[in-house]
């Protein structure tokens, strides 16, 4: 008999987030939602811990995101010239 927690873990190994990769201009950043929007339409959410000081609407930057049942949760974002 297969335990629910082992199902569980065999699921999350067979279904890995996938990551990706988008570059554009901040159209919107949202702090009481922890979301940025790129000027394309593009959403991700943001980490609780994330500094918003460093972003501004306006800048160029390439995200890289997990894509999750939740949404594309930004795992690092580069600010490009």
């Amino acid at each position: 008999m297969i335990r629910p927690a082992a199902a569980f873990l065999a699921l999350l190994i067979a279904f890995p987030a996938f990551a990706g990769e988008a570059t554009g201009v901040i159209a919107k950043i949202d702090e009481d939602s922890q979301t940025m929007a790129l000027a394309g339409g593009q959403t991700f959410k943001l980490p609780g811990e994330f500094d918003y000081s460093v972003l501004q609407t306006g800048q160029k930057v390439t995200v890289v995101y997990d894509e999750t049942g939740d949404g594309d949760i930004v795992t690092d974002i580069e600010l490009n010239d």
